[in-house]
């Protein structure tokens, strides 16, 4: 505990700022699509047709995974392996949401196998907190940055959705500038009268990502592997893939920002990941990367055909279903070096229509690249003050001593 309080803050206990209570069962039959999210230790898991607390509400992992903690802003249904807040005592609601994202819950771990959390073991715990208003100053500051991170997330989710949509359009329902719509049959059944069926081997080539070594790890480097983990299950670029390293990798298998990768290595069990594209949109502060043997880079033979479109390309189902087919392993999944290079599409017999599309769809490109570099900032922002703020050692304007 501080040897000195923040002006006007209180020593107190976290059970009498909050009372936690336990979530409720419910059996997996009854767990069915409604109106109000199920949440689970790690986050919303379906949805139910009622709920069991009103909004809004903080929860966190009681069993299973602990020190994740939700704010959750419509009514819900906790589940039994949450902790969820059933009195705020008057303190301010989201305040408390990020001075649980700093609490060390993993330090109370109750359970002998799987971790647990018991609310009789953290209520008596100490802690120090500021008064309502300055708690509501301090929610505020932060939630002004989340929202900022929310807003950017959406608008790059409006224009991924914006641009598979036009690709939908032109080269699937083939309805593009220009067109005819004069069809004739092929081994992919009706395409525009003029246009091909190839494989992408025709159009890409396919580099091999490199087998780094354990001892190759360091902990500080300029240089850094770009691993299974820069994918995102639910789709984009992360950073937090990153590992630092110093080998021997070829220069070809270097990506740079913009580069286009596939994964071509899967550990969950639902193909979440394997066959899925990723555009390099950030360097992680390294001033080299280069992609490890789970991943390929794709890289294309035609100057008309650039990533923009290939990776339009590779987000389709059919795309998916195909590397899916491609893939082999039980526990975890390993994608044909062929499966690529056999894809097969159709094109029309130039390539203009595709330089055009890709003239058309570049601008969003870099908008989310540059949406996702802020993202990235005001993340590191946020995450720098939250600490800072929640011991007082750094004040909101108009709260200082």
């Amino acid at each position: 505990m501080m040897s000195k309080l923040p002006n006007g803050w209180i020593e107190t206990t976290l059970g009498e700022v909050v009372t936690f209570q336990r979530g409720f069962d419910l059996p997996k039959k009854d767990r069915i699509h409604g109106k109000y999210p199920l949440m689970v230790s790690n986050g919303q898991e379906g949805t139910h047709k009622i709920y069991k607390v009103k909004a809004p509400g903080v929860i966190t992992g009681r069993s299973g995974t602990l020190g994740s903690v939700f704010y959750i802003e419509e009514n819900f249904w906790p589940l039994n392996t949450t902790l969820w807040i059933k009195d705020f005592h008057g303190n301010n609601a989201k305040f408390v949401y990020y001075y649980l994202k700093t609490f060390p819950f993993d330090k109370y771990n109750a359970g002998s196998g799987v971790p647990t959390l018991n609310r009789n073991h953290i209520h008596p715990i100490s802690i120090v907190v500021p008064p309502l208003p300055e708690q509501k100053a301090i929610a505020d500051v932060l939630s002004s940055l989340d929202e900022k991170i929310e807003l950017l997330q959406e608008e790059n989710k409006t224009l991924e959705e914006l641009a598979q949509t036009m690709f939908k359009e032109w080269f699937v329902n083939f309805n593009y500038p220009g067109a005819t719509g004069e069809m004739e049959d092929s081994e992919l059944g009706e395409i525009p009268k003029g246009w091909r069926v190839i494989e992408l081997r025709k159009i890409v080539d396919t580099i091999n990502g490199y087998a780094y070594k354990g001892k190759e790890l360091v902990e500080e480097s300029l240089e850094a592997l770009v691993t299974l983990k820069s994918f995102n299950r639910n789709g984009g670029f992360q950073t937090r893939g990153f590992k630092p390293f110093s080998g021997n990798p070829k220069q070809k298998q270097e990506v740079q920002l913009s580069d286009l990768i596939v994964s071509h290595t899967d550990l969950t069990q639902d193909a979440e990941v394997i066959g899925n594209p990723a555009f390099i949109f950030e360097n992680g502060g390294f001033k080299k990367m280069y992609i490890t043997m789970d991943l390929v880079k794709v890289v294309s033979k035609e100057e008309k055909i650039d990533n923009s479109f290939l990776y339009y390309l590779m987000k389709r189902r059919e795309f998916k279903e195909h590397c899916v087919g491609y893939s082999n392993g039980t526990t975890v999944l390993h994608l044909s070096k062929l499966a690529i290079p056999e894809y097969k599409l159709g094109l029309p017999q130039d390539f203009d229509l595709i330089e055009t599309f890709s003239s058309i769809i570049k601008p969003s490109i870099e908008k989310i690249m540059n949406n996702i570099n802020q993202v990235q900032t005001l993340s590191e922002t946020r995450d720098l003050l939250l600490p800072k703020l929640m011991s007082g050692e750094i004040r909101v304007e108009g709260f200082g001593e």
